[in-house]
């Protein structure tokens, strides 16, 4: 009797197991169809004195929803996925401007932005006319994104096959009317980061060499100086997406092919010309040129009353016809009318415009438009050469998701470095209005097209985000190196940001998309296994125990009382 009781309680046993593997199964359903799994970019986050702007958060885990929702559907718990391509940014507008409760916002970026597997035979796929309407498209959302405060997720990803195909399940599904929910199953956007945290005292570097001129036996006084100067990092709505081709890796690689140049000259004591000549690249360019005013305070005296000018390189990489020449003297200077007429002379040669403009700086104001404006607060001559016609607001034009490989020019970096190469070299050698050309094509001399081309692809796949590049980044140390093998006496300087700015981490993430089912399907589903294991249950006992067995397993046991009678 007791083995019988035994044998019942172990068959009792396994029938709760499978129930429960059952429970357990149907609890998982969501967890174990994983549509796709994608590389995401979340939204800068960072403070200015302590006022807040981007994405505060990046945790997500909402189901996805697109523009095809019908108006007035609660969003608060869902996923708007937009691709850039189809944007509307007054919608997008209203979102931000209004607060309108989301769970999250996911734009989609063009396969051609993605600098990670770039195809260099997909860029005839691109119109010019598509180019230009994206890049214009993302210059207006990034200026919408950058500057707001957003109490939710906002990433951004590349389209692809498998994203596309969840899209367009997702749009049918809107399409109908009927907003992804529990109960009508849909995408789920999975995104499981930490929160973020601020960058503790982010550092910033500065690198500097020298290529010092040929002292004439017997004179006491110092050479002077002629300073060529670009900074070299980033900032943009997506961190991990700022390459800034443009803004400064044009500024970059003319400021290095120039140094090459020179380089030849100056290793030759009889074409050593009788100025030396100081490279600086320098960080914390979109903050105020923070780096470059730290740089310029470790000179001494002496150093700075030397400098004959500095020119500074920014944006040299997407302009047609026109380059602009920004100052803060006025016009009417010596050394700013010595400058233009030499720029203006070569530049005449060259087939290119060069204009003057002229905006006057206030000292006390931490503002800083153009980085010539810091040589300027500590009266040195100094300019910037550029496409930009006028200086940008504040974190903009500073290598966004917009400044891409894709926008800009080859041509126009060499005929920049042409015309600011051969003017400082007719300065130098006192070639001043002289129709000589030093830097002749199909010489020994000539500038370095190939050369140009390596750097600015590098350039193209390098996030250079200040507050994410540490001392000994390879990208720094890179820079390093390549200015050692041209200059002399190659010093770096590590400084601390101003700390008015704020950064903080967590810039990429991996996006899980499930294909969830509805709760009506997995309670569904829980009835057909539940009746399908009580049949196969009851045919089991009756097949090997018979009919009582299976009745008594369900008969109340005796009291106690009866048991004892």
């Amino acid at each position: 009797m007791s083995s019988r009781k035994q044998r019942e309680r172990q068959m009792l046993e396994s029938i709760y197991s499978m129930i429960a593997l059952v429970f357990l199964l149907v609890t998982c359903i969501e967890l174990c169809d994983a549509a796709t799994v994608v590389d995401v970019y979340r939204l800068i986050q960072y403070d200015i004195s302590g006022a807040q702007f981007g994405s505060r958060f990046a945790t997500l885990n909402h189901h996805a929803g697109s523009l095809h929702l019908p108006p007035g559907v609660d969003l608060s718990r869902t996923v708007v996925i937009i691709p850039v391509r189809e944007l509307n940014i007054t919608l997008v507008k209203e979102f931000i401007a209004q607060r309108k409760p989301l769970g999250g916002l996911l734009f989609l970026l063009p396969q051609m932005l993605n600098f990670e597997n770039r195809d260099p035979t997909s860029e005839s796929k691109y119109q010019i006319h598509e180019k230009k309407l994206t890049k214009n498209v993302l210059v207006e959302l990034e200026r919408l994104l950058i500057y707001a405060n957003i109490p939710y997720p906002v990433y951004f990803a590349f389209e692809d096959d498998d994203i596309d195909a969840v899209l367009a399940d997702v749009k049918r599904n809107d399409a109908s009317g009927q907003p992804a929910t529990a109960t009508t199953g849909s995408y789920k956007l999975v995104v499981s980061a930490p929160e973020p945290k601020r960058i503790a005292s982010p550092a910033i570097t500065n690198i500097q060499g020298w290529l010092p001129g040929l002292k004439a036996d017997g004179d006491p006084n110092q050479l002077p100086t002629i300073a060529i100067v670009a900074s070299y990092d980033t900032f943009g709505t997506a961190p991990a997406l700022s390459v800034g081709s443009d803004s400064n890796g044009s500024g970059i690689v003319a400021l290095l092919e120039i140094a090459r140049l020179f380089s030849l000259l100056y290793s030759n004591p009889k074409t050593r010309g009788r100025y030396n000549l100081l490279f600086g690249l320098t960080s914390g360019g979109p903050y105020n040129y923070n780096g470059t005013h730290k740089w310029l305070r470790s000179f001494d005296q002496r150093l700075r009353e030397s400098i004959d000018y500095a020119i500074c390189l920014n944006s040299i990489g997407s302009w047609d016809n026109k380059l602009w020449i920004h100052v803060s003297k006025p016009p009417e200077n010596a050394f700013i009318k010595q400058i233009f007429e030499g720029f203006s002379t070569v530049a005449e040669e060259l087939g290119i415009e060069v204009s003057l403009k002229h905006k006057k700086i206030n000292i006390s104001n931490p503002r800083v438009a153009w980085e010539h404006e810091q040589f300027s607060k500590l009266r040195v001559t100094a300019a910037t050469l550029t496409g930009l016609s006028a200086p940008p607001e504040l974190l903009e034009s500073t290598g966004g998701l917009s400044d891409s490989r894709h926008f800009v020019n080859e041509d126009a970096i060499v005929r920049s470095i042409k015309l600011v190469a051969e003017s400082i070299a007719r300065h130098v050698y006192g070639y001043q209005g002289k129709n000589i050309q030093i830097f002749a094509d199909d010489t020994s001399l000539a500038v370095n097209a190939p050369y140009i081309r390596s750097w600015l692809d590098l350039l193209s796949q390098t996030p250079r985000v200040a507050p994410f590049l540490s001392k000994n980044d390879p990208f720094v140390m890179a820079l390093k190196k390549e200015l050692e093998d041209h200059t002399h006496e190659v010093n770096v300087q590590h400084e601390v940001l101003d700390g008015m700015f704020t950064i903080y981490d967590s810039t990429k993430a991996k996006l899980n998309i499930y294909q969830v089912a509805s709760v009506t399907f997995d309670l569904l589903l829980l009835l057909v296994l539940g009746s399908y294991l009580i049949i196969l249950f009851t045919f089991l006992v009756i097949t090997t125990r018979g009919l009582d067995d299976l009745i008594s397993l369900f008969r109340r046991p005796p009291s106690r009382k009866v048991k004892a009678a």
